[in-house]
């Protein structure tokens, strides 16, 4: 035999080989493939699915724990909120303002003793030289201020005195005035402004009020400029002109007020005060 018959011979019998083993393979497929999913070690990827297949479950957390004990615990004490919502009384809030009472004073006489004798001598104290007439008050500017306008209190229609004090009553005014608006607001009494009906006197003002002024005495501690009289039986609304009408308070109410605040101003000895009957009003000197 020839050696090209010999290689085609062996060739035959390779395929033929080949052709068995792949069919064999076909048949036996479980016996050709390596059993490596039972044997070989697990991935780094498989790890995570094994473990949450076969390990123990996890403990549960502090949330599952505190739901598992609220079903069994006493309830909680209700918060400060909860008691005021569940309170009958109502809240400060809900309710109206509380206003302090008007008390006025037992007399006004008694609270109001103070005579001109008693101011004179404060008066030439804390006081001016006596002022001859208008164009002599005009030279005292240095002396004396302006207390034509103020907020809390209005100045009269003046025909036998000027509107001016000394600093240190004016300062006594306004304080009145300021504690009389205070006052009518813790009260809930509507705002009204004092009414200042004589203040600085010329000596020739004295001279043309004692002729139908039987009360009005010749060395007035009105001379000094620091003296006022405030009305008591007379008062000026305080209201927004756009606004609605305010309404109207009785004039004893307003003094009432006007009393205490006064009463207070005598016994920190801000002033003297003496309470004129036929006059309308309350005559004070500054100390």
């Amino acid at each position: 035999m020839d050696k090209t018959t010999l290689q085609h011979r062996y060739l035959e019998s390779l395929g033929v080989v080949i052709l068995l083993l792949a069919l064999g393979r076909c048949a036996y497929k479980g016996i050709a493939e390596p059993e490596s999913s039972e044997f070989s070690e697990p991935s780094e990827s498989s790890e995570p699915s094994e473990f949450s297949e076969f390990s123990e479950p996890s403990e549960p957390s502090e949330h599952s724990e505190f739901s598992e004990f609220s079903e069994f615990s006493e309830p909680s004490e209700p918060s400060e909120s909860s008691e005021s919502s569940e309170s009958s009384e109502p809240s400060e809030s809900s309710e109206h303002p509380k206003y302090h009472r008007i008390l006025s004073v037992p007399s006004y006489k008694e609270a109001f003793p103070d005579t001109n004798a008693v101011q004179l001598v404060s008066a030439q104290r804390w006081g001016v030289s006596p002022v001859k007439d208008r164009s002599d008050a005009e030279k005292r500017m240095n002396e004396l201020v302006y207390i034509g306008a103020s907020p809390y209190y209005h100045v009269d229609n003046l025909t036998q005195s000027i509107p001016y004090l000394v600093p240190r009553a004016a300062i006594l005014l306004e304080d009145i005035g300021k504690a009389f608006f205070d006052s009518l607001v813790v009260k809930g009494v509507p705002l009204h402004r004092l009414i200042v009906t004589s203040v600085l006197r010329t000596q020739a003002d004295v001279v043309k009020l004692r002729r139908f002024n039987g009360n009005a005495t010749e060395n007035s501690c009105h001379l000094y400029g620091t003296t006022f009289d405030i009305c008591y039986n007379r008062y000026t609304t305080v209201e927004d002109p756009a606004g609605l009408h305010r309404r109207k308070v009785q004039n004893d109410t307003l003094k009432w007020v006007l009393s205490e605040v006064l009463r207070d101003m005598r016994e920190s000895n801000r002033c003297y005060i003496k309470y004129e009957v036929k006059q309308g009003c309350f005559h004070m000197t500054v100390r």
